[in-house]
């Protein structure tokens, strides 16, 4: 489980920087910096992976990013590389810390001139749903941003929230992360997004997942997302199954300035063949300033 949230993965044509950054009293979080060898006058882009990802998912696509656009990369709370220095609590947990986190990472960052006022979001999953509450509420701001698969609320399944509810001691947790593995694998079809998920999954520390999904499964984006005014974008995939469409409906009706970019699956979405649809979103945003 370690190698997963231990160093900073080398990329090509890229220089790299591994930080840990205090966000809270308690609580420090692992950025990525990745800089390109030549350098680069186009825009940065602020990426946060989704609930539990771990960076070999993301690296074929990070790998040619990097030698585009300088990469800053924030790993959430919920991830193994949290560093809590007092015990946590399900508390620790809520929206409002996910998104304080980011508030205060990039305050930092642009406290010491590593990013620029101007920067772009990207995001998946809880990630998308953290920057889309974020936005609305004002605490997160940016040029623009792109969101992949982003959640209203999460559905877990009636049996997943009775075994996430019980009071089950932690020795149990790893057959959790067993069942939860064996639920994804009967609804993902493409074998990519089933190795993924897999690796995700067995690279966790439980107990920060499984408070995690107590406070999820109560949650939901604000009713209204009007105060969101910056560029937005959606990657949706028809054949992502568990990331629903309901989810996508919403947001895109709730936010005016939004665009809606099929791709072919999920998994194409961690490939460096999607930075077609992600760099024209992005460079469009640019020459339009």
């Amino acid at each position: 489980m370690n190698n997963h949230w231990k160093g900073i993965p080398e990329l090509p044509n890229s220089i790299g920087e591994e930080r840990i950054i205090r966000v809270s009293e308690n609580l420090s979080l692992r950025v990525f910096i990745w800089k390109p060898v030549k350098k680069s006058s186009k825009t940065p882009i602020l990426m946060v992976p989704g609930w539990g990802s771990v960076f070999e998912g993301w690296r074929p696509l990070v790998s040619e990013w990097v030698q585009r656009r300088k990469i800053i990369y924030i790993e959430t709370r919920e991830k193994a590389s949290a560093i809590f220095d007092n015990k946590m609590k399900p508390k620790d947990f809520v929206m409002s810390k996910y998104i304080e986190d980011i508030e205060t990472i990039i305050g930092k960052l642009q406290s010491e001139n590593e990013l620029d006022d101007d920067f772009h979001l990207f995001s998946s999953s809880l990630a998308s749903t953290i920057i889309i509450h974020g936005l609305q509420e004002g605490n997160i701001s940016g040029k623009s941003t792109i969101f992949l698969a982003p959640n209203q609320k999460f559905r877990f399944p009636f049996w997943a929230k009775i075994l996430i509810k019980l009071p089950l001691p932690k020795f149990t947790l790893k057959w959790l992360i067993r069942i939860a593995i064996w639920a994804v694998e009967r609804k993902v079809e493409e074998e990519g997004q089933k190795i993924r998920y897999r690796r995700t999954l067995l690279s966790q520390n439980y107990e920060r997942m499984r408070y995690s999904a107590r406070y999820l499964m109560g949650y939901s984006l604000p009713e209204s997302l009007s105060n969101i005014d910056i560029p937005c974008a959606i990657l949706t995939a028809e054949s992502d199954k568990l990331h629903g469409t309901l989810d996508v409906e919403f947001i895109s009706r709730e936010i005016s300035n939004i665009e809606i970019i099929p791709i072919p699956s999920n998994q194409y979405a961690h490939q460096p063949e999607a930075l077609n649809e992600i760099e024209s979103f992005y460079s469009d945003i640019e020459l339009n300033e």
